[in-house]
Formats: C-alpha cells, structure tokens, sequence
C-alpha cells in the first residue's frame, strides 16, 4: 500500500477503486451493540476508523455507521438499528473518477467498495477522493488546453524548460494559425459585401467571440460527463436546448443594442439572427467533436478545446456572411 505522499505524487497509477480503498477498517456484526463495539475499538489502530462497516456472517456488506453516530449511541443500541442501509457502493473495478464523482453526489465522505457477490472489499477514505477529484480535474483542464495526456505530464509542464514547453503548444496553436488563415480566406469570399457595407467588419469579432465562449461552455460540460461516465444520450437534448435558449436570449440582446447604437434596422437583424445561428452551431460542433473522439476510442478532452475553437470561429463567420448576404442585398 502506498504513503500518502506518494499517493499524491503518483496516483495516476491508481485507475480503479479497489486500488484505492483501505481494508483495515473496523467491521461489526449487525447484532453487536454499540457498547461493544467501543470497548473492542478501544485500543487498535486501524487505516480508517471514520467509519464501521457492518457485515454479515460470511463478509456480506450490509452497511455504514459513521464514528459520530457510534458515540452518539446508546450502550445497549444495536450496530443494525444504526447502519445506513442505503450507503453508496461501487464495484472494485470502476473507475476511480467515477467512484469519487459518486461520493460527491452522494454526500458522502467515504465510498464503499463491494465486490459482484456483495462482499466487503474496503473503504475508499476522504483524502484519496479528494485527491482523486483535484488530479482529475488539473488532467482535464491540461488536456482540454491541447497540453498533455496525463495527470503526470501536467503536473510537469509547470517545471519543465523553455524548450518543452514550446513544443507541448507550438502545435495546437499551428492549427489556430491554419485555422485563422482559412478564416481570412472565408472573410476574403465575401469582398463585395464588405465593401458595400464596411460596418459589417465592426461585428465579426463579437459573433465569433459569443460562439467560442457558449461552445467552450458546453465542451466543458460534456467532457466532464464523459470522463465520470455519463452517456452522450443523456446529455445531447439538454445542451441543444440549452444552447438554442443561450443564442435567444443574446440575440434579443444584441439585436436592439445594435439597432439603438447605430440606428440601421437591417444590420441589427443580422447581427441578432448570426448572433442566435453561431451560438446554437457552436453548442452542436462542441459536443460533436468529443463525442466523436470517445466513439473512435480516443480522449474526448484532449485536444477538444483547440480543434473545438478553430471550427466555431470559422462556422460563426460563414454563419454571419450568409445570412448578411441574404438580408442586406
């Protein structure tokens, strides 16, 4: 069993939950009253003792008693009037990001660890779910940037040299450059519009700026589902509402604003129908690209977030040129 310390160091070698959960923890029968289970606590040391496990006669797992409602018992109380019947479990081979995600969701402090059969495997303490979380999230947070691939390797970007560091980004942002070209390509298609209506310049950076922060919104959101092991189907509905009631509401924003700003009925349209069209798109292309990277067996955070970016931003001007060029021929 690893230290503590080495655990936060070196727990990306830690993926399931019975790699993280302690077995010597204090375990009762049902029938034991809390005076004896007291006096037989008295006196060990165990690796958890936040919390008494209550099993059967042949090791099946039928409940918790957290430390504060042993004391809190009667002497005569038994340990089966007190367990929680309905403590959170999880089998020995989940995954350790779902298990802490569990607890959470759970209110708990502590997360059962209970085999196929129903028998006790261990205890999954506070501190490795916290650590579990902390890692988890600093892993993805990396990954959605285009950094790293591991817990390991973002921990190191922080320490590494120049040189690294320079790899680790120059290629990512050599797909913003490509993309960013292919945008002025996409700009340049649309000549004759800009120069019969040079305003129409004034309010390509807004509309692209609104569709990286709803799509980076929504990415955020699925690629966390997907990392605890929440289907796409769960998520897919609620998002597109989400992001057509996001592009709504921005639209009835903007379209006025613009209009009492510069007073041209026909550019105020068009901003709030490019403004609602590249917020919604946004919200689709952001949960289509980690969606597809998790079909094709691949990390649905890495590299979400640069790739993400390049196609909204040329969706979102595409977007807003076509329809200026519908309304203000």
């Amino acid at each position: 069993m690893l230290s503590d310390s080495q655990l936060v160091n070196d727990h990306i070698t830690f993926k399931t939950a019975a790699q993280h959960a302690f077995m010597q923890v204090p375990i009762v029968l049902p029938n034991q009253n809390a005076g004896e289970v007291r006096q037989m606590m008295a006196g060990r040391k165990y690796e958890l003792a936040s919390h008494v496990v209550v099993c059967g006669e042949k090791g099946l797992f039928l409940g918790v008693i957290r430390i504060e409602d042993l004391f809190a018992a009667q002497c005569e109380t038994l340990m089966g009037e007190i367990m929680n019947r309905k403590a959170p479990v999880v089998a020995p081979g989940v995954d350790q990001e779902v298990a802490a995600w569990k607890a959470v969701q759970s209110k708990e402090s502590a997360l059962s660890v209970v085999d196929q059969n129903g028998l006790f495997v261990g205890i999954i303490p506070p501190h490795r779910l916290l650590a579990v979380l902390l890692s988890e999230h600093e892993e993805d947070l990396s990954r959605l940037g285009g950094f790293t691939r591991s817990t390991e390797e973002a921990r190191s970007t922080s320490e590494e040299p120049v040189q690294r560091r320079f790899q680790h980004r120059v290629p990512w942002l050599l797909v913003g450059l490509g993309g960013a070209l292919l945008a002025a390509d996409f700009v340049g298609w649309f000549e004759v519009q800009l120069q019969q209506n040079v305003m129409l310049a004034f309010f390509i950076p807004s509309i692209v700026y609104l569709a990286d922060a709803v799509g980076t919104q929504t990415e955020t959101v699925v690629v966390r589902g997907l990392s605890v092991g929440v289907e796409m189907k769960r998520m897919v509905m609620r998002e597109l509402l989400a992001g057509l009631a996001i592009g709504l509401a921005l639209a009835a924003v903007a379209g006025p604003l613009v209009w009492w700003r510069w007073g041209i009925p026909s550019i105020a349209l068009c901003v709030g129908l490019s403004v609602f069209a590249a917020c919604s798109t946004a919200t689709l292309a952001a949960m289509m690209l980690p969606w597809l990277l998790n079909t094709l067996s691949l990390d649905p955070a890495f590299g979400s977030g640069p790739l993400a970016t390049v196609v909204q931003d040329l969706l979102s001007i595409l977007i807003y040129f076509f329809i200026a060029t519908a309304l203000l021929r």
